[in-house]
């Protein structure tokens, strides 16, 4: 019983690393190529997806590092956390302002009466 599930849990371990190890977006991930890793995986069955787990996630590795601070995300941003969006909304509503003060009707007598 113990040893099926140890035989499962490396069969996770494989599957979930080579799945890991294909969709990463680096082409040479932790300093070897895509190709010797994936390798690496399938015929280390468990040496290698715990070298590639520990290797790809080390302290030269992004996936896992916070952006620095002030830096901008590489990733896509929600409209009200881009500060270029914001900006060029509120230019476009100064400019909107601006136009609608100038077509409004200008009239020297305000008073309706007379």
């Amino acid at each position: 019983m113990f040893r099926g599930l140890l035989v499962l849990a490396a069969i996770g371990l494989l599957v979930y690393a080579l799945t890991d190890c294909v969709t990463s977006q680096d082409k040479r991930p932790a300093g070897a190529p895509k190709a010797l890793w994936i390798l690496a995986i399938i015929v280390l069955p468990v040496l290698g997806p715990v070298l590639w787990l520990v290797l790809s996630r080390g302290p030269g590795a992004e996936a896992g590092t916070p952006p620095a601070r002030g830096s901008r995300p590489s990733g896509p941003v929600a409209p009200d956390d881009d500060p270029d969006f914001l900006r060029r909304i509120d230019e476009e509503r100064r400019r909107r302002e601006q136009r609608d003060r100038r077509s409004a009707p200008h009239d020297d007598n305000p008073d309706p009466s007379a």
